[in-house]
């Protein structure tokens, strides 16, 4: 049974969102949470890392359940453990609880990354997908630009508790929305029973595969700068630049703009050219924006409204390279789309959460090492476009 291209972009879309909004929502409240508590920046931080830790790790639990299982299964059980995390970090007495219940939120919300993508590759492959994919990615792009205004308006009424008792109450909603109107998409005949030896060996082979890996990496990297860029955006604007919660969540939305219509872009264009190409054009746009604003932030004090068109402008390359990254590492691997999903994501969320803990030490508050540790990720997903072999 499948869904038809709008339909499937709303539905998967919505799951899509959640998962997003959880990161995306709170950051406004960063500062409060950390007076709150009475503890630095860093153990707030690690609220963000925790969550993609455990995000990352859940999807290979997904991603072979769902071969084994059909997709709506795992969906489900995912937005429960999601629910019981968010519920938990509303009620979290110390930032040790709210670091242990990010880490189940995380558990649960990696199911609304593989599955979505799994159920994608169900039904569509080629530029078909990645039309798809690209606008799931514009549903997705919503959160960066309402989540944290969303947040910023809940503070004042109710704190940063609020905001997590508002992501309980989309959970609820994304519950109902896949118990009436997601349909299963594998069929029985198509499911792979759970083999720990296939899955070593399935896992061997994705290693193996050249493409494979660099598509993944190529993301990996592109997700990690924006992984940077969420963990210290909130201190950097509102500390360096002195802009209120609204004010932030306001700059913060304006660098998803970017990222929206250049994934809008990645269907035609793939259409069009070669797909190799795509990816390689994003990403140095990705990576030229990003070595300019770090280039900016060596040699003066950047002000805000070049800070954020610089970081727009990165951020836009990524948004080109992302959906098509994902549909190309997926394309050869249809047979087992779960279990490559699932891979690719982990490898993804351990990138970007390992690149946060190991670029933590260097922030101070400031753009400077912000703005080098993107241009640092940048430059290597277009290093990682030449180890792509052509097959189209």
């Amino acid at each position: 049974m499948t869904l038809g291209l709008w339909r499937a972009a709303l539905v998967l879309g919505l799951l899509s969102l959640v998962a997003p909004f959880a990161i995306d929502m709170y950051l406004p409240a960063m500062p409060e949470i950390v007076a709150d508590f009475g503890v630095g920046e860093a153990e707030i931080q690690a609220t963000i890392t925790s969550y993609f830790i455990a995000f990352g790790i859940a999807q290979m639990i997904y991603g072979p359940w769902a071969d084994q299982a059909g997709r709506k299964i795992p969906t489900i059980v995912g937005l429960l453990v999601f629910l019981a995390g968010s519920a938990g970090a509303a009620l979290s007495g110390s930032a040790t609880e709210l670091v242990l219940w990010r880490f189940l939120q995380g558990l649960g919300g990696a199911a609304l990354m593989v599955l979505p993508r799994a159920i994608i590759r169900d039904m569509y492959t080629g530029a078909a997908a990645t039309r798809l994919m690209a606008l799931i990615m514009l549903v997705i792009s919503i959160s960066p630009m309402l989540a944290p205004l969303t947040g910023s308006l809940v503070i004042p009424i109710g704190g940063w508790r609020a905001i997590f008792a508002i992501i309980c109450a989309a959970a609820v909603v994304s519950l109902l929305i896949t118990l009436t109107m997601l349909p299963e998409t594998l069929p029985r005949s198509e499911r792979i029973p759970l083999n720990v030896r296939a899955l070593v060996r399935g896992m061997g082979g994705l290693l193996r595969d050249r493409n494979f890996m660099a598509y993944t990496f190529i993301g990996a990297f592109g997700i990690s700068a924006f992984f940077v860029f969420i963990a210290s955006a909130a201190f950097v604007y509102r500390g360096q630049y002195g802009l209120a919660p609204t004010e932030f969540a306001m700059a913060f939305a304006v660098n998803a703009v970017g990222f929206i219509g250049a994934s809008q872009a990645a269907g035609p264009l793939a259409e069009r050219f070669p797909l190799r190409s795509v990816i390689r054009g994003g990403t140095a746009f990705f990576a030229g924006a990003a070595l300019l604003l770090f280039a900016c932030t060596l040699a003066f004090e950047v002000p805000l409204f070049l800070l954020i068109g610089l970081l727009l402008s990165a951020f836009a390359g990524f948004g080109l390279v992302f959906p098509t990254t994902m549909v190309m590492a997926l394309e050869e691997h249809g047979d087992n789309a779960g279990l490559a999903s699932s891979f690719g994501g982990t490898l993804q969320m351990l990138t970007g959460g390992l690149v946060v803990v190991v670029t933590g030490p260097f922030f101070d508050g400031t753009a400077v090492p912000l703005a080098g540790a993107i241009a640092t990720c940048a430059v290597t997903a277009f290093a990682l476009t030449f180890a792509i072999r052509t097959r189209f």
